[in-house]
């Protein structure tokens, strides 16, 4: 017997590890292990995200069921779990799709290890992204940290490499025939249902075809809402980037591309978890003024689509792209406060939280990242909701006091907050040289 271990790819089709597992000519028993590392870190006991995870792995458990097969669900120290596993089982291999997060690899390394000294292959895969690691590099081998000749070179080495997809439903009969476990609850974890809504799988085709249009307006469906299936695998990214080339829907397209622009980084350059990956950047003195912070959290700063972002996201668990920029933006350069500490934020809000592309994100705002915006380069969000809110069709939406005199006046001015960011900024970076 082998098994396959589900982490970030939710689902049956195309899972090029399962596929891999599938045609191992061994029956396929599958698991998830609900992760004390990183679930011990979440204060909100109904966090969203764990109840996705856990509506999403209910659906396969069902789909497994009705073949006669299980999913086997654990919870605790991944390590520990599957040195028993191993134990009771003696499996022949373990199958599993990559992920490219420092503590991801620190985790598999160590499990690699221990299932090698038992004579355990240990196989990963390239799963929730096209292209990895090394696969798009320069001509010299070097990664990429600007993002256009990235792209460029990411779509030349597309077409000359079509997308494989894993037909896995032929081989279904491979799985591990056993009797019905039962599934972990959310309450024996600690943990309990969110009542957010999550987005559905599907979109429709005019949001795909129309997206250039329509993608910086945030009080229309402009956007798939696609990003939390792509985070924790419940679609597959090959058949989305088979129907965008279908649609030649090149903006659509780009931000997926982005999402392997922001892995590879993570991947090459760890030290952005923590740093800036421009590190002059880390000499910045910040103000970090914890009251401001508090009312930039609340949707509180009397800036309306700052405000209106923040409701949007405390409310949904997602914020329009956007108004993501305008938001990090606002809290870098106009309150001159740490970007980690807006990044964390996120982290514990947004339903697709994808620590690359939260993490370069941020350090794009905050002019720190790769092909950062440079730090003169200051939102003014007055004009932002000229060019994409003016009809305050999504300010009115999320901030039903807006323009009463309930609605808090503005916390700095935007004139006095830009010369004041500008010249911290100037300062760090000549003392940083």
């Amino acid at each position: 017997m082998v098994f396959h271990w589900f982490r970030r790819d939710l689902r049956l089709h195309d899972n090029t590890a399962l596929f891999h597992a599938l045609l191992s000519g061994d029956k396929v028993q599958c698991v998830f292990i609900f992760d004390t590392q990183i679930l011990d870190k979440l204060d909100d006991k109904a966090d969203a995200r764990v109840t996705f995870i856990h509506k999403a792995l209910a659906e396969i458990k069902s789909q497994l069921n009705a073949l006669g097969a299980d999913l086997w669900t654990f919870y605790g120290n991944p390590v520990e779990i599957w040195k028993a596993i191993v134990e009771e089982h003696k499996p022949n291999a373990i199958f599993t799709n990559k992920d490219y997060e420092p503590y991801a690899i620190a985790r598999d390394n160590e499990i690699r290890t221990m299932l090698l000294s038992k004579s355990i292959a240990f196989h990963t895969y390239k799963d929730h992204v096209i292209f990895e690691e090394n696969e798009v590099v320069k001509d010299d081998g070097t990664p990429y940290v600007v993002y256009t000749p990235y792209s460029r070179k990411w779509k030349a080495l597309l077409n000359k490499q079509p997308i494989q997809t894993y037909f896995t439903d032929a081989l279904f009969g491979n799985f591990n025939t056993t009797s019905v476990s039962k599934m972990l609850s959310l309450e024996e974890m600690g943990f309990s249902p969110s009542r957010l809504n999550f987005p559905s799988k599907s979109t429709t085709q005019g949001v795909i075809k129309n997206y250039a249009k329509n993608r910086d307006f945030p009080s229309i469906e402009g956007t798939s809402r696609l990003s939390v299936h792509f985070r924790f695998g419940t679609i597959s990214i090959r058949e989305k980037v088979q129907k965008t080339l279908e649609l030649n829907s090149e903006k659509w397209l780009n931000e997926l591309i982005w999402r392997d622009f922001y892995s590879q980084i993570l991947f090459h350059f760890p030290h952005v978890v923590n740093g800036g990956f421009r590190e002059k950047y880390d000499s910045i003195k910040w103000r970090n003024n914890e009251e401001e912070f508090k009312k930039w959290c609340e949707g509180k700063t009397g800036y309306p689509l700052v405000d209106a972002g923040m409701r949007e996201l405390n409310t949904t668990g997602f914020m329009h792209n956007r108004v993501r920029m305008v938001v990090a933006s606002f809290l870098t350069k106009h309150l001159l406060i740490d970007w980690r500490w807006g990044e964390a934020y996120f982290a514990q809000k947004l339903l697709d939280f994808d620590l690359a592309s939260n993490n370069g994100g941020w350090q794009w705002a905050a002019g720190s990242g790769v092909d950062a915006a440079p730090y003169f380069r200051i939102f003014n969000p007055h004009n932002q909701i000229v060019k994409f809110d003016k009809d305050y069709k999504y300010i009115k939406k999320w901030i039903p006091e807006w323009d009463t005199s309930a609605y808090p006046k503005e916390i700095v001015e935007h004139k006095i907050a830009r010369e004041r960011c500008l010249a911290t900024y100037k300062q760090a970076l000549d003392d940083g040289k």
